[in-house]
């Protein structure tokens, strides 16, 4: 497909994604970001826009005859509370702000695609669905994803997942993940005065420092990391209450399930007299993937060849991980490159959006005639 997106276009996409990342949308709190994206679909040539139960947005482009539709996909949601979300600053050909490029962006192409089917000569064979997913970051546990898959199931072309940034990459597979809260609890008691008592501080913290004795493989790649710890009440306090949070990953699912086996060996060795000791299960990715030689995978690779740009085959934790865990065709591929991803130090580059866009459309020309 010979074509290149006008200066126009591409300006309209990164001004739209300046005005979402303007709103928050913390995971779990996304309601303000999807009414607005809701809203603005109204506005676009599309035949159906509505909302589902768990907050997901919908647009359907309408094609020309019935058949297997194309999922597009990109989440509302990201990483940062309402307080830290401060607005984005353009600065020539970088913009920088929380979730700009993870995933404000990702919106912003949904609109894109619509504004660039008014310059492509691309009919659409069968539908287009463009999805506005909520709960695809930390314990959203990829729930907005889940109930686009479970609308659309395997009767669809293929599932794209858009992510801002990462423009080259394409996500065949789909990283394992599972997350487990590990809580102590004790009779807590005066510092003073109950002195010797069991802390549910002191014991999490011995807990988390015998993780350092699960030896974690460098390959197939495993990781294990503690992200958040609470618990306590006051300085004076023996603390009765204490909470970890922990997020383990592996290439390989058997490494992860083993993983997950020493961990859980580790909490039921901790447990002693007056201190009860639990891990809770609070999400799971779900691993899969699709072959490199998979029609999907070759197209994708094939379009970013033909915009210039090197394709690397990666594994992620995505929104794809749902579709490609059931053996659905699914990707997800990015629209530009960025640095700082989950920081306030997060920024993207503008000009590569264009190739982003090309890659895209393509990719969405090449689907008509797939099958």
């Amino acid at each position: 497909m010979n074509w290149t997106p006008s200066p126009h276009l591409l300006e309209r996409i990164l001004n739209f994604a300046l005005q979402i990342q303007r709103i928050a949308a913390p995971t779990f709190h996304e309601g303000e970001r999807a009414r607005f994206v809701l809203e603005r679909f109204q506005n676009e040539n599309v035949t159906a826009v509505f909302s589902d139960s768990v907050g997901n947005v919908y647009a359907r482009r309408q094609g020309q005859r019935k058949g297997f539709p194309v999922i597009i996909t990109a989440h509302l949601d990201t990483v940062f509370q309402a307080q830290h979300n401060q607005p984005a600053v353009w600065k020539g050909d970088c913009i920088s702000g929380p979730g700009i490029g993870d995933n404000a962006l990702g919106i912003a192409a949904l609109f894109g695609i619509l504004w660039a089917l008014e310059e492509v000569p691309i009919s659409l064979s069968a539908d287009l669905w463009l999805v506005a997913t909520v709960g695809e970051e930390g314990l959203g546990n990829l729930r907005g994803m889940r109930a686009v898959v479970d609308r659309f199931g395997n009767r669809v072309l293929a599932y794209l997942v858009l992510e801002g940034m990462a423009l080259g990459q394409v996500y065949h597979r789909g990283l394992g993940v599972r997350r487990y809260r590990l809580k102590v609890e004790t009779a807590g008691g005066h510092s003073w005065v109950n002195f010797g008592r069991p802390s549910a501080i002191h014991h999490l913290a011995r807990l988390i420092a015998a993780l350092d004795s699960i030896s974690i493989p460098r390959s197939p790649r495993t990781s294990l990391n503690v992200g958040v710890i609470s618990g306590g009440i006051s300085v004076n306090t023996i603390a009765p209450l204490a909470t970890a949070e922990l997020d383990l990953r592996s290439e390989d699912p058997a490494c992860l399930v083993q993983l997950t086996q020493q961990l859980l060996q580790l909490v039921q060795k901790s447990r002693s007299e007056g201190v009860q000791v639990s891990a809770e299960l609070i999400g799971e990715r779900p691993a899969g993937h699709l072959a490199e030689d998979h029609p999907l995978v070759k197209l994708a690779l094939e379009c970013l060849h033909e915009v210039g740009i090197k394709p690397i085959l990666n594994i992620g934790s995505t929104d794809a991980n749902i579709p490609l865990s059931l053996g659905y065709p699914a990707i997800g591929i990015g629209l530009t490159y960025g640095e700082g991803a989950h920081t306030v130090r997060e920024s993207i580059s503008t000009p590569p959006l264009r190739q982003g866009m090309m890659q895209l459309m393509c990719l969405l020309d090449k689907l008509q005639t797939w099958t």
